[in-house]
């Protein structure tokens, strides 16, 4: 979006009517005294404008600080630098990082009650609309059961008091009551803050579509996607009387800077008995060669204004009805600068007050529609650019008639109050609660109950303006299962069970091996697809077998992968999943997971080391397949009674020398930069066995997984990153119990095998609530406007002694980019 100094005095020398053509606009170059009569109040105001940032909002946490839970004072640093940001003294969050803050132009927070972590993640596959529209995901523990009130009430530090709007006492006396100050405030805004809703277009009799006496209306076609970035068009039009009344004669349209897109003469529908040539211009002799009609001009706006235009006008409800046309993003200039019980300024004056420029001159035949056009624009650009109170303050005396006295009635500064809700309310910024009745830390003004989430869902969906800060509490989930105790006792079993499902996820079974080998050969030898949590040796007494426990998914996979069929001192060994119910979901679980957003530019990175490769005859199928094209399973290998020279991958001799050397950030770039920018490496730990790469986009990831062949014979493994990188693994979560030295003996593992699945009636009704609380989940995200920071916790709080954690899910709307990617597919990794 280009911006002008408007401010500046400019006069435009008019040019006669010329039907049919396109106008460029034409300035002098302004006096001396005028410019040093207005830089000083306007230059920082317009700057600020031209510096906007490139690029929609977006959230953005280190993989290592996603490995650690947030607190709700933690969240709130989040929210004050989204609402406030820098230019009021906020800082970054000392945990995420919120880039183009100037974009973010509302938060919603959606709290719900009674969803812990775990209760997430046992219906994974059904909360479609969480685990796609999120790309960031963190542990939550709010530290107290008034999450709401907290947002409201936490106070925000550090506020730079110059920047927040001037408490009312502190305003002169009169300008309380100013039409533009009552309706705008007094701080600066973008454009989308002069919009007219839905609810003033239909005050001001504007043409809005499903209205009686529109129907034969044409659509511009304009959607909801306007930002402060959109771009402004100015549009004028002139009318004549027909036999059935005002009919259009000529209009004008011109870009955001000015330049005449459009002018054309237009030949009315029906008979003219006044072409009103005093104010039109318009003649007979004009119109009679003209043959363009209103349907051929409303098709050229429509292909001329794009989809997020904003049309800006004086008294535009006017031109809108002489065009038949409905436009959903308009600013009127005759209520952007406000008279006093309704009354307007004509454009003449104002461009004479603000602009000091003299259009619609008696020595012209009628009005120019072009420079009237031109005219509202920039009186639309200077109201932006300067703010409402700095418009009134300098043209209080010209255009209402006030004059202020030499010093303000009341000077006396009162005691600021810093607390959100408040700073924000301050700056004109609306802030509401919706909900069941509850003790939230806000004026009952701002709050609205309601019985049902229904209710206070379709309430909030059809609202004509937008809150800036809205926070909606949903209905527990677990006041809708049965009892608190029995709620408390269910949580906790299902915390277990969500925990070892995950676990027979990252395990696989392996063998058989040589009668002697070790449990400590069976670590060293899966260690090369990422960190082992345990091995349990199992000996039927004909065979060895081995149950292996990765700490990462993405090293069960690999193990699948590269494993599978090697031979070990000439035994060929196979690598298989867990046969059991909780596994009947497993392919569904693996491509979902693969396709969440949250892991969309992650790539999981492993080591091949010289002892394994040393050691081992690999033969195994690589990316699902060997190198002779034959499917994975036993390929019987080389004997191998020692140490080997050299190993084979995919059919090729791989000389010790050349496999990958420890993990390191350097060799980690070196190795993966070309496929393209590499945003981080994370390692956990200094001897790291895996590590995880985040290119700056999934091309980057896509190009690595296309070459994994070749990055497999230089010693590095790679997979889709799958596991949530909020959980530093998924058998983390066991419980306490369990010990990664112990065994698991068969009974152990017959006690907790399938008690997922149990209790069906609790499981059909947690189906049922979870399925329809993502789905009202989902309307409430679509309905949010573009540039909304938007905020779930699910909650839980620590109950009876036993802490349950929550989830925080954020995202920043941009309709561009909520695309969803179509999953990965498992048999076809090099594609993903």
């Amino acid at each position: 979006m280009h911006f002008r100094n408007i401010g500046l005095s400019m006069e435009r020398s008019s040019s006669p009517n010329v039907p049919n053509g396109k106008k460029k606009r034409q300035s002098e170059a302004p006096s001396a005294q005028e410019v040093v009569k207005r830089r000083k109040t306007e230059e920082e105001g317009v700057e600020d404008l031209q510096r906007r940032p490139c690029g929609p909002a977006k959230v953005s946490v280190h993989l290592d600080r996603l490995q650690q839970p947030i607190t709700v004072a933690q969240l709130m640093e989040l929210l004050h630098f989204a609402a406030l940001g820098k230019s009021r003294g906020i800082k970054q969050p000392s945990w995420c990082r919120l880039r183009h803050q100037k974009k973010v132009n509302g938060i919603n927070v959606a709290i719900v009650d009674g969803v812990t972590q775990s209760l997430f993640y046992n219906h994974y596959l059904s909360m479609e609309h969480l685990r796609s529209s999120y790309t960031t995901r963190i542990t939550f523990t709010p530290s107290s059961d008034d999450v709401a009130s907290d947002i409201f009430s936490l106070e925000v530090p550090k506020v730079d008091s110059s920047s927040v709007a001037p408490p009312e006492e502190a305003l002169h006396e009169a300008l309380k009551d100013h039409p533009v100050i009552t309706t705008y405030g007094t701080q600066k805004k973008g454009l989308t803050a002069y919009l007219l809703s839905r609810q003033q277009m239909i005050k001001y009799r504007y043409p809005v579509k499903g209205l009686p006496g529109f129907e034969d209306f044409l659509c511009t076609g304009s959607d909801d996607r306007v930002t402060d970035d959109s771009p402004l068009y100015g549009l004028d039009c002139e009318m004549c009387q027909t036999l059935k009344g005002n009919e259009l004669t000529r209009v004008s349209l011109v870009d955001g800077d000015g330049n005449c897109l459009l002018d054309d003469l237009v030949k009315p529908q029906n008979h003219v008995v006044n072409y009103l040539t005093r104010f039109s211009g318009i003649t007979a002799a004009m119109l009679k060669p003209v043959t363009t009609m209103l349907r051929d001009v409303q098709a050229k706006i429509k292909t001329l204004l794009p989809e997020d235009a904003v049309l800006v006008g004086h008294s535009l409800n006017n031109d809108l009805k002489a065009l038949k046309l409905i436009h959903r993003h308009v600013i009127d200039t005759a209520l952007l600068y406000r008279r006093e019980h309704g009354q307007k300024f004509k454009l003449k004056v104002l461009a004479k007050a603000v602009l000091k420029r003299r259009i619609q001159t008696e020595d012209q035949k009628g009005h120019n529609p072009t420079e009237d056009a031109v005219a509202a624009l920039d009186l639309a650009w200077y109201f932006i650019g300067m703010g409402p109170l700095q418009v009134v303050e300098l043209h209080l005396e010209e255009l209402w008639g006030w004059s202020l006295e030499d010093s303000p009635s009341s000077t006396s500064e009162s005691t600021q109050n810093y607390r959100f809700a408040d700073v924000l309310q301050s700056l004109n910024r609306s802030v509401i609660y919706l909900g069941k009745r509850s003790n939230v830390d806000l004026d009952p003004s701002f709050q609205r109950w309601y019985r049902s989430d229904k209710e206070m869902l379709s309430s909030f969906r059809n609202q004509t303006s937008h809150f800036f800060l809205s926070v909606l509490r949903f209905s527990s989930v677990s006041a809708h299962l049965n009892g608190s105790y029995v709620h408390c006792h269910h949580q906790q079993q299902l915390r277990h069970d969500v925990s070892s499902v995950f676990q027979d996820m990252c395990t696989v079974f392996a063998g058989p091996f040589p009668a002697n080998f070790s449990k400590s050969q069976v670590r060293q030898l899966f260690g090369c697809c990422g960190p082992v949590h345990k091995v349990h040796m199992c000996n039927t007494g004909v065979r060895i077998h081995a149950k292996v426990q990765f700490q990462m998914l993405e090293g069960a996979m690999l193990a699948l992968q590269v494993l599978n069929g090697f031979s070990v001192s000439g035994q060929t060994i196979k690598v298989q999943r867990p046969v059991k119910e909780s596994m009947l979901d497993l392919d569904l679980n693996l491509d979902t997971l693969m396709g969440d957003r949250v892991n969309a530019n992650q790539l999981y990175v492993s080591r091949l080391t010289q002892d394994v490769a040393g050691g081992l005859n690999v033969s195994a199928a690589v990316n699902g397949r060997l190198s002779d094209g034959k499917p994975p399973g036993f390929h019987p290998g080389k004997q191998t009674n020692g140490a080997l020279q050299t190993a084979k991958v995919n059919g090729k001799q791989l000389r010790p020398g050349t496999f990958a050397p420890d993990l390191s950030e350097e060799s980690l770039k070196e190795a993966f930069s070309p496929f393209g920018s590499i945003k981080s490496v994370t390692l956990p730990g200094t001897h790291a066995k895996h590590a995880l790469i985040e290119f700056e986009s999934s091309d980057g990831k896509q190009a690595a997984r296309g070459s994994s062949e070749d990055l497999l014979k230089k010693g590095y493994p790679t997979w889709p990153s799958m596991t949530p990188p909020h959980l530093r693994s998924w058998v983390g979560m066991a419980t306490s119990r369990e010990t990664e030295d112990k065994d698991e003996d068969e009974d152990e593992d017959e006690e907790r095998s399938d008690s997922f699945n149990c209790g069906g009636t609790q499981r059909n009704q947690e189906v049922s609530l979870l399925n329809k609380l993502d789905r009202r989940l989902s309307k409430l995200f679509n309905s949010l406007p573009d540039g909304t920071l938007s905020v779930v916790l699910l909650l839980e709080h620590n109950s009876r002694g036993f802490d349950h954690p929550g989830l925080c899910f954020l995202e920043v709307k941009n309709g561009k980019e909520h695309i969803q990617e179509k999953p990965t597919s498992r048999k076809s990794p090099e594609n993903s």
